[in-house]
Formats: structure tokens, C-alpha cells, sequence
């Protein structure tokens, strides 16, 4: 059974661990997650963002890939609409069986990213589904989603405080030196802006852009209050690698069974070690 987020970002928060969140983008991508998931007994959270979901593979089809999966391992599992800025397609979504998503109106005026954020948590309220929202703005690129690094903004602990309240949102994704895909160096974490936050926010808190971040930088973030980690780029680049290798030594492979079948493998060592650095192995 699929299941909202908001048991499994509780009991994460209680237990000093965080939910793993990996973007798929196909049935390959979906089950490698999954499996991985099962073996390892950790809750797990399938995430898409709008080009694969409503552009790509159609939320039909996720919705019922998971399902199976749902059926199949019996562990927690949602599916989350990562990074969805069309209130439209949330609401058609969340009517589809999706329980939990992201309105990311971080882009927005402060009194205008509050006023579309309520919108959603009241619509996905009445179907059980939970709401993320995202305040002060990451870096980079996620898909087609750009955003320049001189227009990323922090987020500020007290008006943390007012989103959350006016809006009812489940969890809170924070912006605190993070970016989406590859960085150009080191990131740069700033914690006690994380604490600050923690300590005036009761509700869970989401680490976007932890692909390409040192682990022991996400293990801290975890220790500080972070409950849910959003993975995406370190899963695409050790699968595109793998399945172009296979090409180089079989020039005239035509069967996606063979082809396909060393990038799931390449996958789920990365997911596997993402699990562990989240600390999320054998909680159920």
C-alpha cells in the first residue's frame, strides 16, 4: 500500500535518521530503488519531478509501477511530486493516488509562495496527502528546473516560522547551501543557520540537492534535524556511465534487457550507500 510521507518523516524525526527520497524516471530507475529499499529494510520515498511524471513517463503509469512495488515489498513507500510549481497538475495528481508532493513556489514573493502553498495543503488535506514547500531558493539546475546561483537565497529561521504556521505545510524543505546537481567545489553547509531553524520548527525538514555532497556533511545535516534527503543526480550519472560502457564493449547490442541491466546495477550500489548515509537500513 502507498502511503503519505507523514508517518514515515515522524518517526525518522523521533529516531534521528532521515527518509531517503530518489528520483526515478522509468520502471528500471523505479525498481532499483525499490528492491534496493526491501533488502535493506529501509522506508523509502519514489520522487519525480514534473518533466518525467507529466512529460516523460505520465502519472498513470508511476502511480501504478508503484502500486505493484507497494504490493510486492512491505515496507513504507509514497510516491512525492518532487518540485512541482503548477497547482493544476498537483491537484489532477493527488486525485490519481499521489499522497504527497512538493508546491514549489520558492521562486515567489513571501505573501505570494504563501498564498499558492495554502492553496495545495488545503486541497491535499481532504485526500490524506502531504504538502512540502520549499522556503529561500537552491541553487543550480534539477531537470527544467534552473535557478542562478546569485539569485539562491537562504533560508531565514523567523520567517521559517510564519510560512509554517500560515500555511500548514507538512515539512519543510530549507535552503541552507545546497544545490541541484554537480557543484563546482565543496558545498558549504551552513548548520547553525540549520539549527537555528530546528530549534523554532517543529515540523520535518527536507535536504534538497544532496547529490554530490560529502557524507559526512549530510550525516551532520541529519543529526541536526533534517528528516527527509532528496538524491537525484548521483543516480543518473552512475546508470548513464554504466549503460554507455556496455555500448563501447557491444557496438551492436540492440536489446534493452542486456543494455539496461548493467545501469540498474551501477544504480544500486548508490542507492544502497545513500541508504546507509541516511541511517534508514533495518527500521522496519
Amino acid at each position: 500500500m502507498l502511503l503519505s510521507t507523514r508517518e514515515m518523516l515522524y518517526k525518522a524525526q523521533r529516531e534521528g535518521y532521515a527518509v531517503p527520497a530518489f528520483n526515478i524516471h522509468n520502471m528500471e530507475t523505479l525498481q532499483v530503488v525499490v528492491e534496493t529499499a526491501a533488502k535493506m529494510h529501509s522506508p523509502v520515498i519514489i520522487a519525480g519531478t514534473p518533466s518525467t511524471i507529466e512529460n516523460y513517463a505520465g502519472p498513470e503509469y508511476i502511480e501504478a509501477m508503484a502500486q505493484v512495488a507497494a504490493r510486492n515489498h512491505a515496507i513504507p513507500m509514497s510516491i512525492h511530486l518532487d518540485h512541482f510549481e503548477d497547482p493544476k497538475a498537483i491537484k489532477k495528481d493527488i486525485d490519481l493516488g499521489f499522497k504527497s508532493c512538493m508546491i514549489d513556489a520558492s521562486k515567489k514573493p513571501f505573501e505570494e509562495n504563501i498564498r499558492i502553498v495554502k492553496d495545495i495543503v488545503e486541497y491535499a488535506h481532504r485526500y490524506d496527502a502531504v504538502v512540502e514547500a520549499e522556503l529561500g531558493m537552491l541553487g543550480g539546475q534539477e531537470d527544467d528546473i534552473h535557478v542562478d546561483e546569485k539569485d539562491a537565497m537562504y533560508t531565514n529561521p523567523a520567517d521559517a516560522v510564519e510560512f509554517v504556521a500560515r500555511t500548514g505545510i507538512d515539512s519543510l524543505a530549507v535552503a541552507i547551501g545546497t544545490a541541484h546537481g554537480l557543484y563546482k567545489g565543496e558545498p558549504k553547509l551552513d548548520f547553525d543557520r540549520l539549527q537555528a531553524i530546528r530549534e523554532q520548527v517543529s515540523i520535518p525538514l527536507v535536504l534538497h540537492g544532496a547529490s554530490d555532497v560529502p557524507d559526512e556533511a549530510v550525516k551532520r545535516a541529519i543529526s541536526l534535524g533534517i528528516c527527509k534527503v532528496n538524491i537525484a543526480t548521483d543516480l543518473k550519472i552512475p546508470f548513464s556511465a554504466a549503460v554507455k560502457e556496455f555500448f563501447l564493449e557491444h557496438p551492436e547490442a540492440s536489446d534493452p534487457r542486456k543494455y539496461m541491466t548493467p545501469g540498474k546495477i551501477a544504480m544500486q550500489e548508490i542507492v544502497a550507500h545513500k541508504i546507509d548515509v541516511c541511517g534508514s537500513a533495518n527500521r522496519y
